[in-house]
């Protein structure tokens, strides 16, 4: 019994770091979070108002809008996004000559930082003088108002998450390149066409890395923000000069996030208690998104 304690109390000490960042970063902010959402909170009174945010949040016409937007991006985004790294992944392993270039080539936007990405992303794609649009003119098409359009909006980010996506296009590159030839050879062998090697050998192979590229990119989008604002800002011609001011969603509310109301109504409204209901929202969806999708995955796996 002596030894099994001590073995605990060795164990426990060995986990102290990760139990105190965890009590810390997490638990501790997590139950402040709660505690001040049923309190009208401006950083410097705190009043206990009990449900009256959660019913405010239910009724507030702007958080239905931003969580609309948020679930676009979750349901179309994340997926294109995959899919188009996972598609160009594939591509560089079959291109022998030239190969390095072209990965340099992918991979670089994703060392572009994220404000100055979008904002060049934003002038690229400017219905007036944006050489996108102006491209399209020489071929006879008409360009749509990209971040001007509601209809196009959110289009257009997903069009700037595609361009972004070298970090995952290398890890797909990885898992692509870890694959042992001999299962491709044994299939060739038997028949089997390059469709039925990619579905019955390439994707249960990296069908764990494939998980992890849909979890964090279904995460990354619950958590959307600088790109929609800063898109949003300059494409309304937004400055911040004194006396400004500037609602984020521009156009239209199609590019309003949840974690940009969440921001505007903490920090520029200064309603800390409803902007912690919001972050329990966020949470809360992040939450069940990444449980549904561990579970369709464990449900594949058993499957095959």
């Amino acid at each position: 019994m002596a030894f099994t304690r001590r073995e605990g109390v060795r164990a426990l000490l060995w986990l102290s770091p990760w139990l105190v960042g965890i009590a810390v970063f997490f638990v501790y902010p997590l139950a402040s979070t709660v505690y001040f959402s049923f309190h009208r909170y401006d950083l410097f009174t705190l009043e206990f108002i009990g449900l009256d945010n959660w019913r405010y949040a239910f009724s507030d016409p702007r958080l239905l809008q931003s969580g609309l937007n948020t679930l676009w991006l979750v349901v179309f985004m994340v997926p294109a996004q995959v899919l188009f790294a996972l598609g160009v992944a594939q591509l560089l392993t079959k291109i022998k000559s030239g190969s390095g270039i072209l990965r340099t080539l992918f991979y670089l936007p994703s060392l572009v930082p994220t404000v100055a990405g979008t904002v060049a992303f934003v002038y690229l794609l400017n219905p007036a003088t944006g050489p996108v649009n102006q491209v399209l003119a020489w071929i006879g098409i008409t360009g749509p108002d990209w971040f001007g359009s509601a209809a196009w909006a959110k289009p257009s980010l997903t069009l700037l998450a595609l361009w972004g996506a070298g970090n995952t296009v290398m890890i797909f590159l990885a898992a692509l390149l870890d694959v042992p030839k001999h299962l491709y050879e044994a299939a060739a062998i038997d028949g089997a066409g390059a469709w039925r090697q990619f579905r019955n050998i390439t994707l249960p192979v990296i069908s764990p890395v494939l998980m992890f590229s849909a979890v964090t990119g279904v995460i990354y989008a619950v958590q959307y923000f600088t790109q929609a604002m800063i898109a949003s800002r300059v494409a309304s011609g937004a400055t911040d000069s004194a006396g400004s001011t500037f609602t984020p969603g521009y156009p239209d509310g199609a590019l309003l996030t949840l974690p940009q109301h969440l921001f505007h109504t903490g920090f520029r409204d200064w309603s800390m208690g409803l902007a912690c209901v919001y972050a329990i929202m966020l949470f809360a969806v992040s939450m069940v998104f990444t449980l549904v999708l561990l579970r369709q995955f464990n449900r594949a796996e058993a499957a095959s």
